[in-house]
């Protein structure tokens, strides 16, 4: 008897499932699937099982291939029969042992002394799948928890501060808790637009004078050291806007003049060294920061006598402008344009009147959205890591500052409350910003033939009072206010003072006052729903009935009653992010578009001269339009106000007169009732107190205005290092984290 042969588990089963069918042939995918299950298996496998079973029975004479027979592409075929024996038992019991031998007749035996197993059951072989998938299973939920306890580690609350250990057992009263940030700034003006020196250790800002009219340049150290003027300005002359240099050496801004001129100027951050940079138009929009190098300026668009459409560059050496070339829509407008600190990237604020976020390669190209709210943006700044983004906006009664991540578009909201106008240093976490609490109240102001007569205060209120609408039958009045604490939309009958209340269930929008109804009986008021989308709600407030509409718009930005009834005339954004008045007639379902303007960001339908005035993205200006937006229709009524940046501050009264709000050096609310031509006579409606931007109303008659005025107002540079940002595994789940905080929306 020669040398047994061991043989492998693998090579006995192929030999098992062959003697089940001798004489037949047993493909090669049928071996696979009872040899090798729940596995992807190559051919070259099962070649080499045969091969070893044909050594097993080779003999002088044959190579084994007698008893194996191949089948070209298809399986294998046993050629010998086969006959039960005693030992087939010992075959079975020390398969999974590979312990099996072949002896010269040909028949399997076991190999004594090798312990046997039992046979290999279907039984058998399902558990052992079904415990591998219970096994992979909790290895994988295993992994999960880890990488979820990972995330939270990094996003975890910063310890507790001293004071916050201290009381943390509610027995010491140790003091009012420290805040985060430092106010440089104490007097009783305004300080704005900061902006920091690379290493953060000076802030330069914009500041009024008592003794002048206009503003300075104002630089001291981020400690609470004095403020020196950067330059003697001019009288009559207001110094705005200062950009600081990448290397910390020079300063530049903008030196408006009184007869409208305007131009960008830079000087030594120690003072002195003064030199012209370019002409520039004179408006609150003018926008402009370093590149990188310092070799130049970068400007968004300008309009006036220097007006250009889009991103540019002025290069300090040559002179020369070198527009960006990128995609950009013709009522575009790009605000505050800025390189990220690595060169790689521009952002810039598009149409800032309901502007959002957007970024653009440096060289040019396709630009991308980073946010998506029409939102009042008050200011934006680069972190040192060319990633991050802080910027201000407003939010109910306040402005807030929120951090962006422009790889996941995930936000987080700094915890800053009335802060706008960031500024973050190059070198490290220091940021610099604006600290504005201003309270503001009602006020009924009459109208006369020699102007604006003494303010009245309506529903005196510690809160913050706005957009006030007086309804068609003079009686009724509805404003936004936090002075309950929430902010809500309020309503009055004001022959009534008592009927003072709050309109239940309803969380209004800050940037459009609501429109009452010819009839006095409904409202049109723009909100958020459950889901924070805008939404367009008809309120009846004395009934206090709620009803949302189905407006047939991507992002509804204001709604008006229309000529008739059951119309209604919607200011929208669609899905291009392109800007238009709408006409819907909402009697058919879905409602159906009588007519459209483009590019239009505000409107106020004229009831006494049956037509539409609206203000357009691209241009100051009052356009008109009849009732039925017929394009042919469309008239420019004026061609300088209002300007762009004030695109709210109008109103039109019952008996058509078109009043305007806006400011200037010597009044800080200026009234002038618009008409077709441009000598109007403006009047100072009051010479101390800001009216605020969003809206104010006119009586049927036009014998009185309702607006909203500072009763106590300033504002002041904040300064603090900000932590860095928390970049999170998982965007979705930083985002859940963010809604559980407060609503930026």
């Amino acid at each position: 008897m020669r040398r047994p042969r061991r043989l492998t588990p693998k090579a006995l089963g192929v030999l098992k499932a062959l003697m089940r069918s001798p004489g037949t042939v047993v493909t090669r995918d049928e071996l696979f699937a009872e040899v090798w299950p729940d596995t992807l298996p190559t051919n070259d496998v099962l070649t080499q099982a045969v091969t070893q079973l044909r050594k097993a029975f080779a003999t002088d004479e044959d190579a084994g291939t007698m008893y194996i027979e191949t089948i070209a592409k298809t399986g294998y075929r046993l050629l010998v029969p086969v006959s039960v024996v005693d030992e087939a038992r010992g075959l079975a019991e020390t398969e999974e042992a590979g312990a099996d031998v072949i002896s010269d007749d040909g028949v399997p035996r076991p190999v004594t002394g090798v312990p046997a197993k039992r046979v290999d059951s279907p039984m058998r072989r399902r558990w052992r799948r079904i415990r591998r998938y219970v096994l992979l299973a909790i290895g994988l939920t295993m992994m999960i928890a880890l990488l979820v306890m990972a995330a939270l580690l990094v996003q975890r609350e910063r310890p507790a501060t001293a004071v916050e250990a201290a009381v943390e057992d509610g027995t010491r009263v140790i003091g009012s808790p420290e805040r985060p940030y430092r106010l440089i700034t104490a007097s009783a003006g305004f300080e704005t637009y900061p902006t920091l020196s690379p290493d953060g250790s000076q802030v330069a800002y914009e500041a009024g004078m008592p003794s002048r009219e206009g503003n300075v340049i104002k630089v001291q150290t981020s400690g609470n050291a004095p403020a020196r003027v950067l330059m003697d300005t001019p009288d009559t002359y207001s110094d705005r806007f200062p950009k600081w240099s990448p290397n910390g050496r020079d300063i530049a801004f903008a030196r408006f003049g009184p007869d409208g001129s305007c131009e960008v100027l830079i000087a030594s951050a120690t003072g002195g060294a003064l030199r012209h940079v370019t002409r520039c138009d004179g408006t609150e929009l003018l926008s402009f920061d370093w590149t990188p190098d310092g070799r130049g300026l970068l400007f968004g668009s300008l309009s006036g006598k220097y007006a250009h459409r889009g991103i540019r560059t002025f290069n300090l050496a040559s002179g020369s402008w070198s527009a960006l070339d990128y995609d950009m829509d013709p009522d575009s407008f790009e605000y505050a344009p800025r390189y990220s600190p690595d060169g790689r990237w521009i952002v810039f604020v598009r149409n800032p009147q309901v502007g959002d976020l957007w970024r653009i390669p440096a060289g040019g190209g396709v630009p991308e959205q980073l946010t998506n709210d029409s939102a009042e943006i008050r200011g934006w700044a680069w972190r040192s890591d060319s990633r991050h983004i802080v910027f201000g906006r407003r939010v109910d009664s306040e402005a807030r500052l929120y951090e962006l991540d422009t790889r996941t578009h995930t936000l987080r909201d700094l915890g800053l409350d009335d802060a706008q106008s960031p500024a973050l240093s190059r070198s490290n976490n220091m940021l610099a910003f604006m600290h504005r609490r201003a309270q503001f109240g009602l006020f009924k102001v009459p109208i006369g033939a020699d102007g604006p007569g003494v303010p009245e205060r309506l529903f005196a209120s510690g809160g913050r009072d706005a957009q006030p609408m007086i309804a068609p039958d003079g009686r009724q009045l509805v404003f936004s206010s936090n002075r309950s604490g929430s902010y809500s939309l309020w309503w009055a009958d004001l022959q009534r003072p008592e009927s003072l209340r709050p309109i239940e269930g309803l969380r209004p929008e800050t940037r459009q006052i609501p429109d009452w109804s010819r009839d006095s009986r409904h409202l049109l008021v723009l909100g958020r729903d459950e889901h924070a989308n805008p939404a367009v709600f008809e309120v009846s407030p004395r009934d206090e009935q709620i009803v949302r509409l189905a407006v047939p718009a991507a992002q509804p930005l204001q709604a008006l009653y229309g000529q008739q009834s059951n119309q209604m005339l919607v200011v929208e954004r669609d899905r291009d992010e392109r800007m238009r008045l709408s006409l819907f007639d909402r009697t058919t379902t879905p409602w159906r578009l009588l007519g459209s303007i483009e590019g239009v960001s505000q409107a106020r339908y004229d009831a006494a001269g049956e037509r539409v005035l609206f203000t357009r993205l691209s241009a100051s200006g009052l356009w008109s339009a009849d009732a039925a937006l017929t394009p042919q229709s469309i008239r420019q009524v004026r061609g300088d106000q209002p300007s762009r940046w004030r695109y709210r501050s109008w109103a039109v009264s019952g008996d058509g007169q078109i009043d305007y709000l806006s400011n200037r050096a010597d009044c800080a609310t200026a009234f002038a009732r618009l008409s077709a031509a441009s000598s109007d006579t403006t009047h100072c409606l009051d010479a101390e107190r800001l009216g605020t931007g969003n809206g104010f109303s006119a009586s049927p008659d036009g014998s009185a205005v309702y607006v909203a005025l500072a009763v106590a107002d300033g504002s002041d540079i904040g300064i603090m290092s900000l932590p860095e940002p928390t970049t999170s595994f998982f965007p979705a789940f930083s985002n859940l984290m963010f809604m559980k905080g407060k609503d930026p929306s």
